[in-house]
């Protein structure tokens, strides 16, 4: 029996890179559809590529209370979405209704920690959609990242420690102590990411570093941890994932189904979608169901 493969979407950032990758796009009435229709085309070319056995977008829920308490500007920095963008992620989600792809969005949970607790709840082989480097931490020998951008390149353990300089495992405590400017989340200053995948290469641990502080051979970057060690403490639970959320979706619900020309065709023409239209009506003439991106 092939082996089934679950594919994680981070929505919300497939969402915004559709958006911008496609510029203009609107219905004759001027309503906009790009991030919609960048969003269908990204999903069928996972697809196409991955061929999931099962799948499900996550999509943000808001900032977790806990987040906020640790560190109050915690992505305080970020723009608002774009009206035109936030206007758009209704039709993403009726789309996907239409097609029968599970979404999930539970408030107050970032996306991160559900695709965190559904991959590690996981006994399959796992796919997560996003080029966001938190979840570098998630990857081990049966879970891997894909960039929505470069859907053909798949990132594992190797290629994390290409990348960062540090295993997948050691992830929480390289951003640590760097920091994450996406997040609005200071580290130590005058480490970077080489210096800190050093000191992890050189201490093993955060552990270690704190117990052999007087190892580290540049003074200032001594100084800079021993002033800033409650920070890095900090920036640990902050970009740390929870593997424990009561996500209400179970593998059933997220199996890949075989998409409804009769359905889908509605939609795709109320948004002016005719590229997508076309193929689903000609097999609504013919007869037989098309796979989903076929």
């Amino acid at each position: 029996m092939p082996e089934s493969i679950l594919l994680l979407v981070d929505g919300t950032a497939v969402a915004y890179r559709a958006y911008y990758a496609i510029a203009e796009l609107s219905t004759r009435a001027g309503k906009p559809t790009n991030a919609v229709f960048g969003f269908i085309k990204m999903l069928q070319q996972l697809e196409q590529l991955w061929k999931p056995t099962h799948w499900t977008v996550v999509f943000d829920g808001g900032t977790p209370e806990e987040r906020l308490i640790r560190l109050p500007t915690y992505k305080a920095q970020r723009e608002p979405m774009p009206d035109a963008l936030r206007a758009q992620f209704g039709d993403i989600e009726r789309y996907l209704d239409l097609a029968g792809v599970q979404s999930i969005r539970m408030d107050r949970q970032e996306a991160d920690d559900v695709i965190a607790t559904l991959a590690s709840s996981a006994s399959s082989c796992v796919l997560i959609a996003t080029s966001d480097k938190d979840l570098y931490q998630l990857i081990n020998d049966r879970v891997f990242m894909i960039s929505p951008s470069k859907a053909g390149s798949k990132m594992g353990c190797a290629e994390v420690v290409e990348k960062t300089g540090v295993r997948p495992e050691k992830i929480v405590e390289w951003l640590a102590l760097t920091g994450d400017t996406v997040d609005n989340i200071p580290g130590v200053p005058g480490v970077g990411p080489k210096t800190a995948a050093k000191l992890l290469a050189q201490f093993g641990s955060l552990e270690n570093l704190w117990s052999k502080l007087d190892e580290v051979a540049s003074q200032k970057v001594r100084e800079a941890l021993v002033a800033h060690r409650a920070d890095v403490a900090r920036n640990v639970e902050l970009v740390t994932l929870r593997r424990d959320l009561n996500v209400p979706v179970s593998m059933d619900s997220m199996g890949v189904r075989r998409i409804d020309p009769a359905r889908m065709v509605p939609f795709y023409e109320e948004m002016e979608f005719g590229s997508l239209a076309k193929p689903l009506r000609e097999e609504l003439s013919s007869g037989p169901m098309l796979n989903f991106g076929g």
